[in-house]
C-alpha cells in the first residue's frame, strides 16, 4: 500500500508547540480541549502565520517528541513493504530539518515533502491512505479516492462522528489496530 501521513497533530502533539509560541510571542492562549474547528479564531492570520513558523524553525523541529506508537506502527508497515510518504504543511525551507528530525527518531520512509497542498502531492504518488489530523485534507482524501485515517483532536472528531469511511483513533495503537482491519495493514511486527 501506498501510505502518505502528515507529521504535526499526527506523528507528534503538535497543539502544546503552537499554543506555547502563541502564548510566548502575542500573549493569547490557545487551549486544546477549545479548538473545536480547524479555523484558530483567537490569531489573526498574520499572527497564526508567525506562530507557526516558530514552530518549524529548526530546533523546534528538533524537539518534537512522537507519539506514542508512531514510530513503531510506521515502521512496521515500511518493513512490510508498503511505500511511505511523510508529508507536512510547511514551508519547503523545513525540509532539511524535518528529515533530520525523522533520521532522528529513527522514522523509516520513502519520501518527503513539505509543501502547502499535501493531497496534490498525494495524487502525485498515487497514494491509497492519507494519515492527516485535518478534516479538509481528509475529506479531499476522500473526495479523490483514498483511504483516510487520522488521530482524533477536538478540531476533527466531529468528522470522524459524521463521516465513516474516516478511520479515527484515539491514539497510534488504536489507529494501527483499525488500519489492520481496514486496509490490512500490520498492527505489529512480526
Amino acid at each position: 500500500m501506498r501510505i502518505a501521513i502528515d507529521i504535526d497533530s499526527t506523528l507528534h502533539h503538535y497543539w502544546d508547540v503552537l499554543a506555547a509560541a502563541a502564548r510566548k510571542r502575542f500573549g493569547v492562549d490557545l487551549p486544546y480541549d477549545e479548538q473545536l474547528t480547524w479555523v484558530i479564531s483567537r490569531l489573526r492570520e498574520e499572527q497564526l502565520r508567525a506562530a507557526i513558523a516558530d514552530t518549524h524553525s529548526d530546533a523546534a523541529i528538533a524537539r518534537a517528541t512522537p507519539y506514542p506508537g508512531a514510530v513503531e506502527t510506521v515502521n512496521t508497515w515500511h518493513d512490510a513493504g508498503n511505500f511511505i510518504h511523510i508529508t507536512s504543511h510547511r514551508d519547503p525551507r523545513s525540509c532539511p530539518a524535518t528529515a533530520r528530525w525523522l533520521d532522528d527518531i529513527g522514522l523509516r520512509y520513502d519520501d518527503l515533502n513539505c509543501s502547502f497542498d499535501k493531497v496534490a502531492r498525494a495524487i502525485e504518488l498515487e497514494i491509497e491512505l492519507l494519515i492527516d489530523d485535518s478534516p479538509v485534507n481528509l475529506t479531499k482524501a476522500l473526495d479523490a479516492g483514498m483511504h483516510a485515517a487520522t488521530i482524533a483532536h477536538p478540531w476533527n472528531r466531529e468528522i470522524c462522528e459524521d463521516e465513516a469511511d474516516i478511520v479515527c483513533a484515539a491514539d497510534w495503537a488504536g489507529l494501527a489496530a483499525a488500519l489492520e482491519r481496514r486496509c490490512s495493514l500490520p498492527a505489529r511486527a512480526g
